[in-house]
């Protein structure tokens, strides 16, 4: 069932229209905070704190806090692959042609 428009989805359809590249910094804003949620959630479900995990990773808290942080995007994936298998996890990566990605934004 597709859900009614409403103030927002018109608002974000005309800046959209308005500034093209707004699209693409929101796709990273939403790689950031689906990375962050991910890595809190395991952590969470494993039973940690963010210094347990942080002594897994050989790093500090105040680093696995910016990591959970939906507003970083500075990790290399070096730090994701010591995070993930911390928290028994696998890395998974995927490179998918413009042509054929789902627009999650631009989507009407």
């Amino acid at each position: 069932m597709k859900r009614k428009k409403d103030d927002f989805d018109r608002y974000l359809e005309k800046a959209l229209k308005a500034d093209p590249s707004l699209a693409e910094e929101l796709e990273k804003a939403d790689r950031a905070w689906d990375i962050a949620f991910q890595i809190y959630d395991l952590r969470k479900k494993a039973g940690l704190t963010q210094t347990d995990l942080a002594r897994l990773v050989g790093t500090r808290q105040s680093n696995i806090a910016r990591i959970e942080d939906a507003d970083y995007t500075s990790y290399t994936l070096k730090t994701l692959e010591k995070v993930t298998r911390a928290l028994k996890a696998k890395l998974e990566i995927k490179i998918v042609p413009l042509d054929s990605r789902r627009d999650f934004f631009m989507a009407g």
